[in-house]
């Protein structure tokens, strides 16, 4: 989703907003938080390797969160608070939820927790709550749903609403009873969700296995054993050791569609016995109902002490209002449930000595300084390189070859340079010199003054075309089936691949004698070489790698080009007048547009059989029942996602706007509309719809 130059910019920014380093109007400010909390996300949810503390992450959150509620012009259909965080895989069937699975608000201290019980005494109306906490596992998320006591399915949490089926995976652990005898209950139809998990001493074993017989060891139970759900072979989950811990039930009803929830199932705690007294491992043992605030705090931090002798991998607590019909009175907002909330551990941190700095050029020329350090086992990992992200952040720091650094596990997943222990210096380190000339080329680099980074700007530069060739062929690019990272590196040591229209006139007969090639990858490689001729525009757009322009910036361009080569003739205010084009990106593209390699590039991709052209069939809409119309969606939503009704405003030719003004057609409302609602009955263009009146619409 992002190419390696987008997440280094993002991380700078990340950092700036964290740091408050960085000004920027109120507007400005909305956006990148939107675009960090975005990414953020993507490296959460999808790749599972988060760069930044949760800390930082809540703070980010909270910030957009405050900065919309007092600017409410401000919030976007996209923005993160609108939604629950994203990501999908592509290799099972996608299911829809029964219940959305939300994300859980987050808390490090005792404050959080005691403002947490102040609301819930508001929202109850009762003085003394009585609250559920319990471990937070640290897996990866399933939801199972049984019908007449049998496992029909199981998922992944997805992006919250839809998920990756695995049913098959989750029928091969032993920890998931096949048949669970719910009608004893009165239950007809239930989903549960829970952790998967794979317990310390486990993981341990299986990296000493894999290590004797000269296998790549796992990096941590948390990422192996999510990989492990979406193995297709079902056996192989078997294999990983994996284990299901279930600790909520999210949707029951009984034979005659009766909401159980809603009465005869009356406490978190009695849940969780039922999924006990059903056959689950459940967090019975580990968790405490509270009488108050005080009890909560006393339990969390018995915890804290017990985890690092716990056999499974905790990062903290979940308090939850223990009444359902007190969750019920509390409700959710489309990001968390206002009924629960989670503590979070410290981070673990460890000492180690900083032996050197190696310096990296990504696709747009940019320099990333990567610290080699002593290797240091942390939360399970052995870390020895950590990016130090750029010149600033170094100097920031004060961070000098021969320095004993503090590394954390940022989200105990990415590792991160906390700082230095100057007490700790002997005499003998010395400074870090960054590069003024590139490590791969020799060119000179330069650094634009509202930048941190510094850049190589020889587009001939070795490393900077193995990037971009990299990024060209990428799922989110062209998207060429047979051609990864590895087959590109190879192909450009090998001189077959010099500039990025070399894919397209490959020497297949010398591949074919290559070792490791035969004759069906050959021919694999060369269909998805052929396949990715008819890409629709945006995607060679997106390709192209230009600064700042990503997959929903290149959707919005191609939207209003004929061709690719329109945009040659557009100005930078041209390009400004495209709705979500602000000048900055702007000028990024116009440059790229008036330099002649780049068309060059673009005329010979042409001649090689590259579409080039917005044609009618690559029309992002199926259809113009709603040609001409524009909608905005506020409230609580509950027949879709805000990501869901976006796409389907845009598959019937619609367009979404950020706010109500006189060009709005449609505000389409949900649960809890504010100042959108109110704002929008001051102007009587405006038609107001509910969720299903919207439906009806497009049916």
């Amino acid at each position: 989703m992002y190419s390696k130059e987008q997440q280094q910019q993002l991380n700078t920014l990340t950092l700036q907003l964290v740091k408050e380093a960085v000004t920027l109007s109120e507007a400005e400010k909305a956006k990148a938080l939107r675009n960090v909390i975005n990414y953020h996300d993507w490296r959460y949810y999808v790749l599972s390797e988060p760069v930044i503390t949760d800390y930082d992450y809540d703070k980010l959150f909270a910030e957009l969160k405050q900065l919309e509620l007092s600017n409410p012009e401000l919030q976007t259909p996209d923005s993160p608070t609108q939604r629950v965080a994203r990501g999908l895989t592509s290799e099972f069937e996608t299911v829809q939820h029964l219940v959305s699975m939300l994300s859980l608000e987050n808390s490090y201290n005792e404050a959080d927790l005691n403002d947490f019980d102040r609301k819930i005494k508001e929202l109850t109306g009762n003085p003394e709550p009585e609250y559920c906490v319990e471990p937070k596992f640290d897996g990866s998320s399933i939801a199972l749903v049984y019908e007449n006591d049998l496992l029909i399915r199981a998922a992944t949490r997805g992006d919250g609403t839809e998920g990756d089926d695995i049913t098959n995976n989750a029928k091969a652990l032993s920890s998931i009873p096949l048949r669970a005898p719910f009608s004893k209950y009165g239950i007809a139809k239930i989903e549960i969700r829970g952790e998967v998990i794979i317990q310390k001493h486990i993981f341990e074993k299986m990296n000493e296995e894999r290590k004797a017989k000269g296998e790549k060891i796992f990096q941590n139970a948390r990422n192996t054993a999510s990989g492990s759900l979406r193995t297709k072979d079902p056996n192989e989950s078997r294999a990983r050791n994996l284990e299901a811990i279930l600790y909520h039930i999210s949707f029951a009803e009984d034979a005659s569609g009766n909401n159980l929830l809603a009465g005869k199932l009356e406490s978190h705690y009695h849940c969780i016995e039922i999924l006990y007294d059903c056959g689950f491992k459940t967090p019975l043992h580990e968790m405490k109902v509270c009488r108050n605030m005080e009890e909560v705090h006393e339990f969390i931090q018995l915890w804290d002490k017990k985890r690092h002798t716990f056999n499974i991998d905790t990062d903290g607590m979940v308090v939850k209002v223990n009444s359902l019909k007190q969750q019920q009175q509390c409700g959710s907002t489309t990001h968390h449930p206002r009924w629960a909330i989670a503590y979070k551990f410290a981070a673990k941190q460890a000492h180690s000595k900083l032996l050197k700095v190696e310096f990296q050029v990504g696709r747009t020329g940019a320099v990333t300084p990567v610290a080699k350090i002593e290797p240091v086992p942390l939360a399970g990992v052995t870390i020895s390189s950590i990016s130090l992200h750029n010149e600033d952040f170094i100097l920031e720091k004060d961070i000098h070859i021969g320095d004993t650094v503090i590394v954390e596990r940022a989200g105990e997943v990415i590792p991160y340079i906390v700082g230095v222990v100057p007490d700790l210096r002997t005499g003998h380190e010395h400074k870090i010199h960054f590069p003024r000339h590139c490590p791969s080329c020799g060119s000179p680099l330069v650094k634009p003054e509202e930048e941190a980074v510094w850049r190589c700007d020889n587009a001939d530069c070795p490393a900077q075309t193995e990037e971009r060739a990299i990024h060209f062929v990428s799922k989110d690019a062209m998207n060429i089936d047979g051609c990864g990272r590895e087959t590109v590196v190879e192909f450009i040591q090998r001189g077959f691949i010099k500039t990025i229209e070399d894919l397209y006139r490959l020497p297949y007969t010398e591949i074919l004698g290559l070792e490791g090639w035969k004759e069906k990858s050959v021919n694999n490689l060369k269909a998805g070489i052929e396949d990715s001729k008819n890409r629709p525009l945006w995607r060679l757009l997106n390709a192209l790698g230009i600064r700042h322009v990503g997959v929903t910036t290149s959707k919005d361009i191609s939207s209003h080009i004929r061709s690719i080569f329109d945009l040659q003739k557009m100005s930078v205010e041209d390009l400004t007048n495209i709705e979500g084009i602000g000048p900055k990106v702007a000028q990024s593209i116009f440059d790229f547009f008036s330099n002649e390699g780049n068309i060059h590039l673009l005329h010979e991709l042409k001649r090689l059989g590259v579409n080039t052209e917005n044609r009618p069939e690559d029309a992002l809409s199926k259809n113009n029942k709603l040609q001409g119309k524009t909608f905005l969606f506020t409230g609580s939503l509950q027949k879709f996602t805000r990501d869901r009704a976006k796409q389907l405003v845009e598959e019937n030719g619609g367009k979404l706007l950020s706010g109500v003004s006189a060009n709005l057609n449609y505000l389409v409302v949900g649960e809890d509309a504010g100042s959108k609602l109110a704002k929008a009955q001051k102007i009587p263009s405006i038609v107001v719809l509910n969720e299903d009146e919207f439906l009806k619409m497009i049916e």
